[in-house]
């Protein structure tokens, strides 16, 4: 049976503290943060960090799964609640929550670059439980009957704008914008809307998109 050769101790101990710096420079930074600070702030050179990273996307693949697992917890915990509106309303303010923390996870669910890998598998798993709780919800009769998974996704791209212009000025100006949303989608607000949701095919062509400007 062949194998991957295990790593010195030495390297192994420079990957450790680069995925560390990594994950720091990112979250405080977003991903386009230079891999140099990464390298600073690790100790090492900038050699050692292409050895064990030779791109940004191997940072990704290595960091975010972890960090997108959260999606899965906190999924987990609107589907318990009893009431499916404060379900819906507490899985919001938790993935708005842990976007304003971690700007790096925020641009990763903008979907600012091509999620792959074990990275997409993780955020597929957190995310398929949305329709459940977005169900729930409609169910109740509380929120509007025509909102649809894919405009949660809209909505993400819209407050993970905000979340990233308003980080350093006002970091919880994201709340007040949510909660005016939040006022729309109540189905005793809603009125009908001409335009249709976006059809998973376009909002896929959408997604491709935004990730190869960048």
């Amino acid at each position: 049976m062949t194998g991957t050769r295990p790593l010195r101790a030495d390297a192994a101990r420079n990957r450790d503290k680069l995925l560390v710096a990594a994950t720091q420079v990112f979250g405080e930074r977003g991903i386009d943060a230079p891999l140099e600070e990464i390298a600073r702030r690790a100790g090492v050179s900038i050699g050692t960090l292409y050895n064990h990273f030779p791109t940004r996307q191997a940072f990704f693949d290595a960091i975010f799964p972890e960090r997108l697992a959260a999606l899965d917890r906190m999924a987990a915990q609107a589907l318990a609640d009893p009431d499916p509106w404060n379900g819906f309303v507490g899985f919001l303010h938790a993935l708005f929550a842990l976007q304003a923390q971690d700007h790096g996870l925020n641009d990763a669910l903008a979907r600012r670059f091509p999620v792959t890998g074990e990275a997409n598998d993780a955020c597929h798993s957190g995310l398929t439980q949305l329709d459940r709780i977005i169900e729930r919800a409609k169910e109740s009769g509380q929120l509007r009957d025509d909102f649809e998974p894919q405009d949660l996704a809209t909505l993400v791209w819209a407050m993970s704008q905000v979340i990233r212009e308003a980080m350093e000025a006002a970091p919880q100006a994201w709340r007040r914008c949510l909660a005016f949303f939040l006022d729309g989608l109540r189905a005793g607000a809603a009125h009908p809307i001409a335009v249709p949701a976006l059809t998973t095919v376009q909002l896929a062509e959408v997604t491709r998109a935004s990730a190869n400007r960048t």
